[in-house]
């Protein structure tokens, strides 16, 4: 593989954990290699993996960019990132208020039910 996969493949296990990305590989197969491989290399390999701005703020703004743009499959997955990039819960709701006022209140609201369902998971589990 290249060494954006690579490097890709290491945030994308620092950001969302070993777990979540062994399913994930899991259940590629040869129909999604291609995207697989895309999402590695360019949001993981290239983004995320820029040290531009940090972690903690990555996730805030790829927590409002989900609710502002209704891709709200992917915010409990952002949300469980959090405990690895350093956003804290009053970030995420801060970053929220801000799609609330720039991007609608039906789509914050319904993002943070996400995230605080989510949350009370990630506490449960922590028991």
């Amino acid at each position: 593989m290249s060494e954006s996969f690579d490097k890709g493949m290491q945030v994308r296990r620092e950001v969302l954990g070993n777990a979540h990305v062994d399913r994930a590989e899991a259940g590629k197969t040869e129909f999604d290699l291609p995207f697989q491989t895309l999402i590695t290399e360019s949001a993981w390999g290239t983004v995320w993996a820029s040290d531009r701005i940090t972690r903690r703020e990555r996730s805030m703004l790829t927590l409002a960019l989900l609710a502002a743009t209704g891709n709200f499959e992917e915010i409990p997955m952002h949300i469980r990132a959090t405990a690895n990039t350093g956003a804290s819960k009053g970030d995420v709701a801060e970053a929220l208020q801000h799609v609330a006022i720039y991007a609608g209140v039906p789509k914050a609201n319904h993002a943070l039910k996400l995230a605080k369902q989510t949350y009370a998971e990630m506490e449960e589990s922590e028991k």
